[in-house]
């Protein structure tokens, strides 16, 4: 299992899309992409659907949203 981590707390909008978008085909069947962010991408929950990956979002007290991603 593989744990890719982004951190896009200072990424403006769509630059953490992108990355995220980018590194979706990296991921193998038991590899986790956990992605930090300040707001919460509902965009990015739809576009994970569509292609068959689940997601977790936990916020923090600093206001982080952490969302580990996965294949279905």
């Amino acid at each position: 299992m593989t744990d890719l981590r982004l951190d896009a707390r200072e990424l403006l909008p769509p630059e953490p899309m992108q990355r995220v978008m980018a590194a979706l085909p990296t991921l193998g069947p038991e590899d986790v992409l956990t992605l930090l962010l300040y707001r919460e991408p509902f965009p990015l929950y739809a576009a994970l659907e569509q292609r068959g990956f689940t997601w977790r979002t936990t916020l923090a007290d600093d206001g982080t949203y952490t969302i580990e991603v996965r294949r279905r």
